[in-house]
């Protein structure tokens, strides 16, 4: 069953910048994802690399490149649109695992999924 929750304010998503990084739990294991905003829209993803399964940020919540139009895996230079997830360059199996994110009332939600539920304490 689907629900959302909500992330972060949608002014702590700045165009291009840092990201808000929060965890879920994704077949069966707690990991660690990531929304940004690109392009005006905000985004998540698992932080995981699909060329191994890795943390990708360079630093805490950097994932963009210098012109800000990819975001790189720092480990292994894999680049993924920031829009889609898919990979548009070096090592990668795939895309990375997409977040349903929707932003009202200046609140960024996330949605839950049979797959994808909140860490729970």
């Amino acid at each position: 069953m689907e629900s959302t929750i909500p992330l972060c304010n949608a002014r702590d998503l700045a165009e291009g910048g840092q990201a808000v990084p929060f965890d879920v739990v994704y077949g069966g294991q707690t990991c660690r994802a990531f929304a940004v905003r690109w392009d005006g829209q905000v985004h998540a993803y698992l932080n995981r690399c699909a060329h191994v399964a890795m943390e990708m940020d360079y630093m805490p919540n950097r994932f963009f490149d210098d012109s800000g139009q990819w975001l790189l895996c720092a480990t292994h230079g894999a680049a993924y649109a920031p829009d889609t997830g898919r990979c548009a360059g070096g090592p990668c199996r795939g895309g990375l695992v997409k977040i349903a994110l929707t932003e009202r009332d200046g609140v960024v939600h996330w949605h839950t999924a049979f797959n994808l539920q909140p860490v729970t304490f």
